[in-house]
């Protein structure tokens, strides 16, 4: 018998009962589409993450504080980082293009005559913040040493806030604003950016450091203690010698042994490989869970083609009884098996690719599609052969003589 003609009894063999069909490919459907979904989804917040560490700027090295909040054991005894710290390392560091340090950690209500904002992150800063962050100044200018030096009531505004307190970017020059019960003069206003990593950098206002400090959070902070600075390399080649000039320079000032310093270092590359190896660690486990789900619809696929068989044993005996060669009735079942799993695998490859694009589109989480996930159709179809095979074996192995007498 012709292999079209077999395709031809197996789909009409499928289609008589199409219920029992789409409940047996239902399986295989949801675990192809659900493990496309997740992937994408992990895809996306690995994607998210390394956007927002690169968005910090260029060659970028992190020292954090070993009292800070980065997570990290340096060894030895915590050191905690100073303000006095930053210019330090801007005087004695070579290669770099700029050093800064940073406290978002602050919302407060903003009001300018009767238009109030709440909930603004106002953030404390030192003057290298925009050489540092790849994030330049649009008006006026950015806070200057000599502001962090006195703590001056100075404020440089992102550009959303700037429009929606003043209507243009160029009439909040020189105005005043209240920051809780603190007046500021305005005297720059930073160029758009947009959010990076879910958080606006428009919509915030940035204040020198230690007014931060004496103003909102002095019991909180300590009086200079810093806990992040930020030091830009002039390119990636010189990354690894400005690490080892800050750790030899913050281990001279602090009295420390360098080889344990009590304080961290971290590029953005360290940081964007550890979270990929968070995240493969994830893909492997979404791998073991496809396998698992291919599995459980492969079982059902062998559950219904068994009963099929036992359903269908006089059809198998008159086939046979009219020349049908047990391969032939071998293919005919082993070609439904494969038509059930590579539907459900196609099917499931489609929801899932629909199905992570809505949630990239209409989730809070971003997702990225995969496109090794798209192979599991075709792995969906290996496994119809898999547990196809012992059904189509047990029908083809079946007696014609036997098969008619046991269907009366």
């Amino acid at each position: 018998m012709s292999i079209r003609r077999t395709f031809r009894v197996a789909w009409e063999g499928l289609t008589l009962n199409k219920a029992r069909s789409f409940l047996t490919t239902l399986g295989v459907i949801i675990g192809v589409a659900a493990v496309i979904v997740m992937l994408a989804v992990s895809a996306g917040a690995e994607a998210e993450i390394a956007d927002y560490i690169n968005a910090l700027g260029p060659n970028l090295i992190l020292v954090f504080s070993g009292r800070g909040k980065g997570g990290f054991d340096p060894g030895g005894k915590p050191v905690q980082l100073s303000y006095d710290d930053i210019g330090a390392i801007a005087e004695n560091v070579s290669g770099i293009n700029g050093v800064a340090a940073e406290q978002d950690t602050v919302q407060d209500v903003v009001v300018v005559g009767t238009a109030t904002l709440e909930d603004i992150p106002i953030v404390g800063t030192t003057t290298g913040f925009p050489q540092v962050r790849d994030y330049r100044v649009e008006l006026g200018r950015f806070l200057t040493d000599q502001d962090n030096g006195r703590a001056d009531k100075v404020a440089v505004l992102g550009y959303d806030i700037a429009a929606d307190l003043f209507g243009d970017q160029e009439a909040a020059l020189g105005q005043k604003i209240r920051i809780g019960s603190t007046q500021f003069t305005i005297v720059g206003v930073m160029q758009k950016k947009g959010a990076v990593g879910g958080g606006d950098y428009d919509s915030r206002v940035y204040i020198p450091l230690l007014r931060l400090y004496k103003t909102f959070a002095y019991r909180k902070f300590g009086k200079d203690q810093v806990y992040l600075i930020y030091v830009s390399a002039e390119d990636r080649g010189q990354v690894s010698s400005v690490m080892s000039q800050v750790t030899n320079l913050l281990a001279e000032r602090h009295d420390v042994d360098p080889s344990m310093p009590g304080f961290s270092l971290l590029t953005q590359d360290s940081i964007i490989e550890a979270e990929a190896s968070t995240t493969e660690a994830f893909r492997s486990l979404l791998g073991w869970v496809a396998a698992i789900s291919l599995v459980v619809g492969g079982i059902g696929i062998m559950n219904i083609m068994l009963v099929s068989v036992t359903e269908r044993t006089r059809e198998i005996g008159l086939r046979q009884a009219l020349g049908a060669r047990p391969r032939d009735v071998q293919l005919q079942f082993l070609l439904e098996a494969i038509i059930l799993s590579l539907a459900g695998g196609l099917v499931g490859v489609l929801l899932g690719v629909g199905g992570a694009r809505a949630f990239d589109a209409l989730g809070t989480m971003r997702a990225e599609l995969v496109p090794g996930s798209i192979p599991l159709a075709f792995a969906a179809a290996a496994a119809g052969i898999f547990f196809g095979y012992y059904p189509a074996t047990k029908a083809a192995q079946l007696d014609p003589i036997e098969a008619l007498r046991r269907s009366r």
